[in-house]
C-alpha cells in the first residue's frame, strides 16, 4: 500500500463506478474493523455490504482525496465526500485513519466527519435547529 494506490481507492467522481468487490479484496483484510459516525461494522463482507447500502441510497457518490499521508503502518485520507439524494447534493470533508498489516492490507479503517451539520443542515425547518444547536453547544 502506497499513497498512490491510496489516492485510486478514495477516488469516486460522480457518475463512475464504484470500486469492485476484487478492487477492495484486495485492499482490505477479511478481518477488516470499519467505523465512521454512524456504523461499526466487522469483516471485509460487512464492510462492502455497508458500502454497497451506501451506493443504493444515493443517486450518486463523489469521494474526492485531499491530501495523504503514510507513515509505517497508518496513513491518513483527508477527502470530501459527495451524496446527491433526492435532488440535493450533501457535502461531508472528513478524514480516514487507515491501519495496515504486515502485507500492506488494511485492517482497521476508521472514518471522522461530522453526518449530522450537512446531512440536515440544508433541510428546512430541521436546518435551522441544527445550525441553532451547533451555535448554542459548539460555536
Amino acid at each position: 500500500m502506497d499513497t498512490s494506490s491510496l489516492r485510486a481507492l478514495f477516488s469516486k467522481p460522480y457518475g463512475a463506478p464504484a470500486p469492485s468487490p476484487e478492487q477492495w479484496r484486495a485492499a482490505y483484510s477479511e478481518a477488516v474493523i470499519f467505523e465512521d459516525p454512524t456504523q461499526q461494522q466487522q469483516g471485509l463482507d460487512a464492510y462492502l455490504a455497508a458500502q454497497e447500502g451506501l451506493l443504493k441510497r444515493c443517486d450518486d457518490v463523489l469521494l474526492k482525496p485531499l491530501s495523504i499521508a503514510l507513515e509505517g503502518n497508518t496513513a491518513f485520507v483527508e477527502w470530501e465526500m459527495g451524496l446527491k439524494i433526492k435532488g440535493i447534493e450533501f457535502i461531508y470533508p472528513g478524514a480516514t485513519r487507515l491501519l495496515l498489516n504486515d502485507e500492506g492490507k488494511i485492517v482497521d479503517h476508521r472514518d471522522y466527519f461530522d453526518f449530522v451539520g450537512p446531512t440536515f443542515g440544508p433541510v428546512p425547518v430541521l436546518g435551522g435547529f441544527v445550525r441553532w444547536l451547533y451555535k448554542r453547544f459548539v460555536s
